[in-house]
């Protein structure tokens, strides 16, 4: 059933940002603490729809496309695919957040939008006020772990880094039956989480050229992001402030990682989490539990 208060009260607009396009939605409370929430593969910033309206009374709410997601920018790639590196998208962030006046600033990312986060958090310490990740551990300590049963599950990982277009043209083939398969297949019950709002922008933005987009992510987190995150880890850089970690116990990253364990290896601040009765969509699969766990960490 189709929801009335679909985004109410949000404004939906497109900044420029160095020359590239971002597609954002903003509200919430004016003066409240803001908070910047991004979405992951292969999704919009809809994917927070029913989350914002429970936080709107009390934050400032920023939901972006990332790069090469959605309506935002979809920039030419280079032969290292940095212009999709991790560092490249959390540098764009860093800076609508200074064109919309925020200097300080949560964030929430679940899945891509969790490793962009990391980043963010990496790069510009100064910025990230708290830190929430939604169902990942750290990419490096995932794709150093990698063995079979991980790659079967996590079998797009390996597909998508292919060299373009193989992986392109064979989604390009049947891509609304790709894309519904993703978001059913690591749901809780197939696309029933799903509204149908939201699904209509997951269907209308999954164009080849965010196909494309989308494999430059992944490319970039299997090549130019191990390089950062190695330099990083080499430089004994951690996340500097407090980190909040969720994750759905019927995902894989439950069954093939320890998660806390993992990250609070990567973090200098304290590293609080838990398990949500969930697949992988938590923020669509358990709106009001993703919500009170946000309010609860971000609220303090």
């Amino acid at each position: 059933m189709s929801t009335p208060a679909w985004f109410e009260g949000f404004d939906l607009h497109v900044r420029e940002v160095a020359g590239h396009r971002v597609r954002l939605r903003t509200g919430g409370a004016d003066g409240a603490p803001v908070l910047l929430m991004l979405h992951g593969f292969p999704q919009t910033h809809a994917l927070w729809h029913r989350v914002a309206r429970s936080l709107a009374a009390r934050f400032q709410l920023v939901l972006p496309d990332l790069r090469g997601y959605g309506g935002s920018s979809k920039p030419a790639t280079t032969e290292d695919h940095a212009p999709y590196s991790k560092r490249a998208m959390a540098a764009e962030l860093a800076a609508l957040m200074t064109g919309l006046g925020h200097e300080r600033f949560g964030v929430v990312g679940h899945d891509r939008g969790g490793r962009v986060a990391h980043r963010l958090a990496l790069d510009h310490p100064a910025r990230v006020d708290r830190l929430c990740v939604i169902d990942i551990a750290p990419t490096l300590d995932m794709y150093a772990a990698t063995d079979m049963a991980f790659a079967r599950a996590y079998y797009h990982w390996f597909h998508l880094i292919q060299p373009a277009p193989l992986p392109e043209r064979m989604i390009e083939g049947c891509a609304r039956e790709y894309l519904h398969t993703k978001l059913g297949r690591w749901g809780a019950s197939g696309l029933a989480h799903l509204e149908p709002e939201a699904l209509d922008d997951y269907e209308r933005c999954f164009t080849p050229e965010t196909i494309h987009a989308m494999c430059e992510d992944y490319r970039a987190s299997a090549s130019i992001d191990l390089e950062h995150d190695r330099i990083s880890r080499a430089a004994l850089e951690r996340v500097a402030c407090d980190l909040h970690v969720l994750w759905g116990s019927r995902g894989i990253v439950h069954r093939h990682f320890r998660p806390l364990a993992l990250w609070r290896a990567q973090c200098a601040g304290q590293v609080t989490g838990r398990t949500i009765d969930a697949g992988h969509y938590i923020p669509e699969e358990r709106p009001e539990e993703t919500a009170a766990e946000l309010m609860a960490f971000f609220g303090r």
